[in-house]
C-alpha cells in the first residue's frame, strides 16, 4: 500500500511539473503589510526550465512613530532576499509554488542606538496566475515568506504575506 501511494504521488508531481510553465524572466513589485512584513520590494524572477526559478527581491521599509513628548521611534530596513521556487500547475495559468530562501540586509532602529546587519533564513509559499495564457505578459501572485532572523537585535521569527505583480518576458 505504501509503495502504491508513493508511486501515485510521484506520478502526480511529475505530471504537475510537466504542465507548469515558468516564465524565462519576470520583473515587478512585491508589497506586503502588517506586522513583520517586508514592505515594498522590487522583484525579479529567473526561470530554470519549466518548473523551477530563482526569485531575487530588493526591499526597503521605513516607519516613524511618536513614542512620547519630544521623542520619535523609527526604523529603516534595506535588504535583499533570494528564494528558490519549485512551481506546480493547478490548472491553466494557475500555479502554486514553494521553496527555501534567505535574506540579508541593513537596519537602523529606535533612536539610532541599534543598527547593523540582519541575516535570515526561511522560505516562501504562494499561488499565482499567469495571464500569458490570454496573451497578456502579466503574472500576479499572493504569497507568504516566513523568515527566522538570525543576526540582529530582534532575532526571531518574522515575515508576512504579500501581493505581487510582474511583467513577464
Amino acid at each position: 500500500m505504501k509503495k502504491a501511494l508513493l508511486i501515485l504521488v510521484a506520478v502526480i508531481c511529475t505530471n504537475a511539473t510537466i504542465l507548469s510553465q515558468v516564465n524565462s524572466h519576470a520583473i515587478g513589485i512585491r508589497g506586503g503589510g502588517g506586522f513583520g512584513s517586508n514592505g515594498a520590494e522590487i522583484s525579479y524572477q529567473k526561470g530554470f526550465g519549466s518548473a523551477n526559478r530563482l526569485e531575487l527581491d530588493f526591499g526597503f521599509r521605513s516607519r516613524r512613530y511618536a513614542s512620547g513628548p519630544g521623542k520619535n521611534w523609527y526604523y529603516n530596513h534595506l535588504y535583499v532576499s533570494g528564494i528558490y521556487h519549485w512551481v506546480w500547475n493547478i490548472t491553466e495559468g494557475l500555479n502554486w509554488f514553494i521553496g527555501p530562501g534567505a535574506q540579508v540586509g541593513f537596519y537602523d532602529d529606535f533612536y539610532g542606538e541599534n543598527s547593523g546587519i540582519g541575516i535570515g533564513i526561511g522560505g516562501q509559499v504562494g499561488i499565482e496566475y499567469d495571464f500569458n495564457q490570454h496573451g497578456v505578459p502579466i503574472l500576479i501572485g499572493l504569497d507568504a515568506r516566513p523568515m527566522w532572523d538570525l543576526l540582529s537585535h530582534y532575532s526571531g521569527f518574522g515575515g508576512g504575506g504579500a501581493f505581487s505583480i510582474r511583467y513577464t518576458f
